[in-house]
């Protein structure tokens, strides 16, 4: 048999039990609230003498959850504060983990009341804990809360530092899954956050690489997304979800191939190759929710970078027009429109009616990207060492001519 020892109701816990308790009685009359506030007060009480502290924190939870429409946000918290607090009193690392999962899971259960309040909660049990899967999964609990209860200008912030969560955390493949798609989800609601949800998109489909094809297959639709979201959106031009294992599953795939077939498309093909695409698949592009013709803007503009890779440095203003398929009074304005969105530098020669590229971006970084990288690098290497090379040199003569004139002189 448990013995009690005395504990001062001045106790946090105890408080917060006994103040808890009595409110969510209070309806049922003297009679029945005061036997049922002794009993818990009792049990918490043998709780904590016994250490019991994932009990306690249950039997609180318990009562503070029926209470959370009759008090103060203030007193809430308060409240909060104190069980969040018990995951400092246990020795046990499984045991602190255990409470904040069931904490953090009493708090998103109704993320539509309070739910600014409940994030701050959760907010403050990650800070209490030390254990990093701890904090990752109350993180985690966090997302899901801010997400459906539509408070997530709290917590988009913190994705800024998400690189140093990833090193703390150091959680595994199918934890990070998790995590990137959740928050690209997040960000995908805010339209002025499309670029940063197409980038924790392609994060989630590069922990994809050698999985067998069941696993693989859970990426497919996330796959198509992505695809979508970098076609349709105005402002990117790179990307490199051909050389991903998830992406390339589509390419053989009876239900997104014409999905994937676009996307080669737009990085390696030209204006010609969309036009007939859309010939044939106009109806999958609407399904898509693809404008015809933002989709001819960008892929004019994907056409001219193409033009502008090639080695010669030089496009003529003739291909530039036939390629795009405009006006020869527009080709000056689709250059423009190029240099201003970054995509090349180049200066335009109207008297001989070219255009001498200085710099393009490449619609893809793959291995043959990099191999022409270090082409270059290994140039400009070999360019640097005949230069200096010429300076020694020059001033080796230099210094042998100043000293046969002082000898001259003596």
């Amino acid at each position: 048999m448990t013995t009690v020892v005395p504990t001062s109701e001045e106790d946090p816990a105890l408080a917060v039990v006994r103040f808890t308790s009595e409110l969510a009685w209070d309806d049922a009359g003297l009679e029945v609230a005061e036997p049922q506030v002794t009993r818990l007060c009792i049990e918490a009480q043998e709780c904590m003498v016994t250490n019991k502290w994932l009990e306690l924190a249950s039997l609180m939870l318990a009562s503070a959850d029926l209470i959370f429409s009759k008090v103060s946000e203030k007193d809430l918290e308060c409240i909060f504060t104190v069980i969040c607090n018990l995951v400092t009193k246990s020795e046990s690392s499984d045991e602190k983990i255990e409470m904040a999962k069931v904490i953090s899971g009493k708090i998103i259960q109704q993320p539509n009341d309070k739910p600014a309040l409940r994030l701050k909660i959760l907010f403050n049990l990650y800070n209490l804990l030390e254990n990093p899967y701890g904090q990752f999964h109350v993180y985690m609990r966090a997302l899901t809360l801010a997400f459906n209860g539509k408070v997530t200008e709290h917590i988009i912030p913190s994705f800024k530092k998400m690189d140093s969560f990833l090193q703390e955390w150091n959680i595994g493949i199918s934890d990070r899954r998790e995590l990137f798609l959740i928050i690209s989800n997040i960000l995908k609601e805010h339209k002025s956050l499309v670029k940063e949800s197409f980038k924790f998109l392609v994060k989630y489909l590069a922990t994809f690489s050698g999985e067998d094809a069941y696993t693989m297959s859970e990426a497919k639709e996330e796959a198509v997304r992505a695809i979508v979201e970098f076609v349709k959106a105005p402002d990117m031009f790179q990307c490199d979800l051909l050389d991903m294992p998830a992406v390339g599953q589509l390419e053989k795939d009876a239900k997104y191939a014409l999905v994937y077939q676009l996307l080669k498309i737009f990085l390696t093909q030209r204006l010609d190759a969309y036009l007939e695409f859309h010939a044939a698949n106009s109806t999958l592009l609407k399904s898509c929710g693809l404008v015809h013709e933002d989709c001819i803007t960008k892929m004019r503009l994907m056409s001219l970078v193409d033009l502008a890779s090639d080695d010669s440095g030089q496009i003529p203003y003739a291909v530039i027009r036939d390629t795009l398929g405009v006006n020869d009074d527009e080709v000056e304005l689709w250059v423009v429109k190029a240099i201003t969105v970054k995509l090349i530098d180049c200066k335009m020669d109207q008297m001989n009616q070219v255009v001498i590229v200085s710099r393009c971006t490449e619609r893809v970084f793959g291995q043959h990207q990099w191999e022409t990288l270090g082409t270059k690098l290994a140039a400009w290497r070999g360019n640097i060492a005949n230069v200096i090379s010429t300076i020694q040199a020059n001033r080796i003569t230099e210094d042998g001519s100043q000293a046969m004139q002082g000898l001259m002189i003596r």
